[in-house]
């Protein structure tokens, strides 16, 4: 590099910020969206934020294996540290070919997140990062190296270090500073450290041996043994404190042939193949557990039309409410969990804010019902792949110990989303029909988001990937494990046919405007998908919903009667008549064909509801294919005959019936002393208990009456639907701030180019303002005013301070264009557009220097 390249170099993050074009500040602000959070005043604040340290942690975590790997190299690497030393230290001695692949996307990942700084020649880590990657005692190192031999030797006395150049064959020095750097060149000397280490004898060799890839600390006694004090002598191991040693980072890298690794992972683990079925098996299997996950969210909210659960004082379902709900779905509670959360966060059932609160069906599930089943699909397909809440975690534990609930707080899970569609963007790479192996697809996570959890079986990232799989499979987004064609088209996957090369675990292009050779994807995998807006999820939806509606079955409107008293349904039924079905008869079992059962209680039942016997003969011989059987006519005719033969009214309560002989009978019956019935008249009987228990206890004994109003006419008791309020749907808690879109970036970083326009432009020393010193400029209202008057004719740029109606101070630069009634009319470079100021609110104004001007 020549010397005026070096003067250009830049001195920090700031000037390497500055630096940069637009193209580059917006890939940094898309990348970490919290740097803009709120808009920076200048470049310098910009870099001051990029430094801290809850975002570089939040950089960090967004690296994938192979680019952390290469921040944690560059942590150990003398700072400054050249491109050579830097990919030295990644691919050892050996120049691993695939880390010389993946390098050069490694290093600007680093670069465009703002992690790595510097030409070249003189790379530098953000501090920030520096200190949570280097090693340290308290905080060993991911690369197992300890500390240089600078370092391990800084407290150590001058004739000690002397002692070890001359045991280690070195010539004496006159002062420590040339001693330890003399020991430093030895250790990095590879011809002369392999002559060092062919004398020692095997058993210092072992231990070294035991400590090369860490931890590089180990415990000496007093009197260390022989093999021990070799390697003491030599300083091949240096004393860190009493009792302790440690490895030298420099004998260690030779040891490692420079790796600073012991397992480098340029390459993405393949998200391999677990089984593979025909495209058209996977699309109708999935259809139709599409179907089913449609069946099962009304049967939920079916069963709790009359009013849900209710809800927990700190919120969501006891165990015994989940309990029971996963016994009438007759599925087990996990899964009947994650069918009440996805009703839940697709806005069909909330609670319903009463005194007695309880969880019911909204009226958004009523809208729900009417839509066609493929767009009733879409619906909760969507509310899944976006949502943040995790039925998986339901019974485990939060912070403070307290069981998690369903449909309580604390089920968010801000990487739901993106974990969820980057599962399903790994199937989407497979060849059509081909289903993933589940340790491959978290293998894969774990190397793309390297720092968010170990690569074991229970961290959040590998429960989400397994959640999602199984997940797909009940809402029918995969079939058979497979990605379905409407489940591509879903997550917005532009073709079903992967490239060649991703069947080795390598990535498609990340976009339409990428034109990197397809070589570079097999060592940069795509960035991370950036989040969709509404209008593009909801055309993805509407694509998804076309290409499933053809695959579901189309409902049927007819029953099959049978001579034991059952219907069986050989398909899904029309909406009005599985209705009136559900009234008429008991659902007995359910599956690919449902079975009803005609029971007296089901006909009482409908004919409470206000049908006729008359009504449900013409129903049956309608909609049945086959004749109606004797047995249910009788049954029928029979349950109407003594439907409402007794009569129940309000008198207290009241029974009346014109047989007085069954009111005889009533009064004998052991099982009528709890109603505490007594006879008014011959017709007539009154009891204490209110009418609806009279009711059901007659009932229970057998008889059939029927309720009357106060005018003696029956009541016709309907199913009552309980509904909530008008309730939105819950919103997912976002993973750290949003994404900014286009128009977002371009504001932002005219701001920032503007600000920082106003806070390093040289301006023209004055007595009042004699130079810029982070202070506001000062000078009078006169001299204001003729500046200004002044650089209206001149075309000149001026600096100012200004005070808003807040009392917020801030420096301008700003270009006057007409100065009149007080006020100064100027384009302003900080904001980017044409302003009116008040002159009283102008602390002082100062001339830009000529050569900015």
């Amino acid at each position: 590099m020549s010397s005026d390249e070096k003067q250009v170099a830049p001195r920090s993050l700031a000037e390497a910020l500055r630096a940069k074009d637009d193209g580059s500040l917006a890939a940094l602000l898309r990348a970490r969206p919290d740097l803009i959070t709120p808009v920076p005043t200048d470049l310098t604040q910009l870099a001051t934020r990029a430094g801290t340290r809850a975002s570089v942690i939040r950089a960090l975590e967004r690296l994938d294996r192979f680019t952390l790997q290469t921040a944690e190299a560059l942590a150990v690497a003398p700072e400054p540290a050249d491109r050579e030393t830097l990919l030295a230290l990644l691919a050892g001695d050996e120049n691993d070919p695939a880390v010389v692949g993946a390098f050069p996307h490694a290093l600007a990942a680093l670069r465009e997140q703002a992690l790595v700084w510097g030409p070249d020649d003189r790379l530098r880590l953000v501090r920030t990062a520096r200190e949570l990657l280097a090693p340290s005692p308290q905080h060993p190192s991911p690369t197992g190296l300890g500390p240089t031999v600078a370092e391990a030797t800084a407290g150590m006395s001058p004739g000690r270090i002397q002692e070890i150049l001359t045991a280690a064959g070195l010539p004496t020095t006159h002062d420590a500073v040339s001693a330890v750097a003399s020991l430093t060149a030895l250790f990095t000397d590879r011809a002369r450290m392999a002559d060092l280490l062919a004398a020692a004898p095997p058993d210092s060799l072992d231990v070294l041996s035991r400590l090369v890839w860490g931890p590089p600390y180990g415990q000496v006694t007093a009197e260390p043994a022989a093999r021990l004090r070799w390697l003491l002598d030599r300083g091949l191991l240096l004393p860190t404190a009493p009792g302790t040693v440690v490895l030298p980072r420099e004998v260690a890298l030779h040891l490692r042939a420079g790796r600073a690794h012991r397992n480098t992972e340029p390459l993405p683990p393949a998200v391999e193949p677990a089984a593979t079925h025909r495209p058209q098996v996977v699309d109708t299997t999935a259809a139709g557990q599409a179907y089913t996950s449609l069946a099962t969210i009304e049967e939920l909210l079916k069963d709790w039309d009359e009013g849900g659960p209710t809800v927990l004082r700190a919120g969501g379902l006891s165990v015994r409410d989940l309990k029971r709900t996963a016994a009438a779905l007759d599925l087990s509670e996990p899964v009947a969990a994650f069918w009440v959360e996805l009703a839940y966060a697709a806005g069909l059932l909330a609670s319903d804010g009463e005194a007695d609160e309880r969880y019911a069906a909204t009226p958004a599930y009523d809208e729900w019902l009417e839509l066609p089943a493929a767009g009733r699909w879409t619906r909760l397909a969507t509310a899944w792949l976006s949502g943040t809440r995790t039925a998986g975690v339901i019974g485990g534990r939060d912070t403070k110990e307290r069981t998690l609930a369903a449909l309580g707080p604390g089920l968010d899970r801000s990487a739901a989303p993106e974990v969820r569609h980057r599962v399903l963007t790994l199937l989407a790479a497979l060849p059509e029909g081909a289903s993933a192996s589940p340790d491959s697809v978290v293998a894969r996570l774990h190397w793309e988001r390297a720092l968010r959890g170990a690569a074991s079986s229970d961290d959040l990232r590998a429960r989400l990937a397994r959640w999602t799989l199984s997940e797909a499979e009940s809402l029918g987004i995969t079939g058979r494990g497979a990605l379905s064609a409407h489940g591509r088209a879903l997550i917005g996957a532009e073709s079903s046919a992967p490239a060649p090369e991703t069947d080795s675990g390598a990535e498609q292009a990340s976009g339409p405007g990428d034109k990197l050779p397809v070589h570079h994807h097999r060592h940069h995998p795509a960035p991370p998908p950036q989040p969709r807006s509404p209008a593009e999820l909801a055309s993805a939806a509407a694509r998804a919903g076309k290409l499933l509606a053809p695959l579901l079955p189309e409902p049927l409107d007819h029953v099959l009667l049978q001579a034991d008293l059952t219907a069986v349904a050989p398909g899904p039924l029309q909406r009005p008549l599985a209705d009136t079905l559900d009234v008429l008869a008991d659902v007995e079992s359910k599956g690919g064909a449902t079975v009803y059962r005609f029971t007296p209680g089901s006909v009482r039942r409908a004919l409470d509801a206000g049908r006729s016997a008359s009504d449900l003969h013409a129903f049956l011989s309608e909609h049945s294919r086959t004749p109606v059987p004797q047995p249910l006519t009788y049954l029928i005719d029979d349950v109407a005959r003594r439907h409402g033969h007794l009569r129940i009214g309000s008198a207290s309560a009241y029974v009346r019936c014109d047989d007085d002989a069954l009111l005889n009978e009533i009064i004998a019956d052991k099982r009528s002393q709890g109603l505490r019935l007594r006879r008014l008249a011959p017709t007539v009987l009154a009891a204490q208990a209110d009418p609806a228990t009279l009711l059901e206890g007659l009932r229970s004994m057998g008889f059939a009456p029927a309720a009357e109003s106060a005018e003696g006419d029956v009541l016709i008791t309907r199913a009552h639907a309980h509904r909530t309020p008008p309730r939105t749907a819950p919103e997912p808690v976002p993973d750290g701030p949003p994404s900014p879109d286009t128009t977002l970036l371009g504001a932002a970083i005219r701001a920032i180019r503007a600000g920082d326009l106003a806070s390093t432009t040289p301006h023209k020393p004055t007595a009042a303002a004699p130079g810029r010193n982070g202070t506001l400029p000062r000078t009078t209202s006169a001299e204001t005013l003729a500046t200004m008057q002044a650089a209206v004719l001149t075309g000149d740029t001026l600096w100012i301070g200004y005070v808003n109606a807040e009392g917020s101070a801030s420096q301008r630069v700003i270009a006057p264009i007409k100065v009149e009634g007080g006020f100064v009319t100027a384009y302003d470079h900080t904001a980017d557009e044409v302003r009116t100021y008040p002159l009283h609110r102008v602390t002082g104004v100062a001339e830009l220097a000529d050569e900015q001007a």
